[in-house]
């Protein structure tokens, strides 16, 4: 445990894993540790970044606003940290900023959020994420699809049928349908036995 000015000076450190460490030491110090932690999603090295996010996911609730704000941010990285960090905090405040993240006109925020919703199961999710089912963007309506397949409601086996059909020629696309189809089916069969 050190104090914070030597972690400070740790975060810019050439040794990758020295910057690691700082990141995990951080947790000590949320007020000054959150926005140190948020610009670590920059870095150069993934470990560090995803580091980063498990440290600001550790901190919990005091983070959430923050990230939140730095979802706004441009660059696709720090963005998909923030949603992992987001879905390790795994908070019902966090599930509603996710849903919010949906109608994001980027749309690594759209993919990056329905995957995080649909790890979280969040069934207040389903109906939103229907709706990217039909989105402009390949990797969106796959993890549109993958997220309903994991959030496992019922509801969502038509609109990934239709989803599946207007896919032609997307072989790609209709397997992920199909397994998310049948992960919703295995469940209703569970819940029936």
């Amino acid at each position: 445990m050190s104090d914070i000015d030597t972690i400070k000076q740790n975060i810019s450190s050439e040794d990758y894993e020295i910057r690691l460490e700082a990141c995990k030491d951080l947790i000590e110090f949320p007020e000054e540790g959150i926005p140190l932690l948020i610009d670590m999603f920059t870095d150069e090295n993934p470990h560090v970044r995803f580091q980063a996010a498990k440290s600001l996911a550790e901190i919990g609730n005091d983070s959430i606003k923050p990230l939140i704000s730095a979802l706004k941010s441009n660059d696709v990285r720090v963005q998909k940290y923030v949603i992992l960090a987001l879905k390790d905090i795994g908070d019902d405040a966090v599930a509603t900023e996710l849903i919010e993240a949906l109608n994001s006109e980027d749309f690594a925020i759209r993919k990056f959020a329905a995957k995080a919703l649909g790890e979280m199961e969040v069934e207040s999710a389903v109906d939103p994420i229907i709706e990217l089912l039909t989105d402009d963007d390949w990797g969106v309506r796959t993890s549109a699809a993958k997220a309903l397949g994991d959030i496992k409601d019922e509801k969502a086996i038509d609109p990934i049928k239709k989803a599946r059909r207007a896919a032609t020629g997307d072989k790609e696309f209709k397997k992920v349908a199909n397994k998310s189809i049948k992960k919703i089916e295995a469940e209703l069969k569970k819940k029936k036995s």
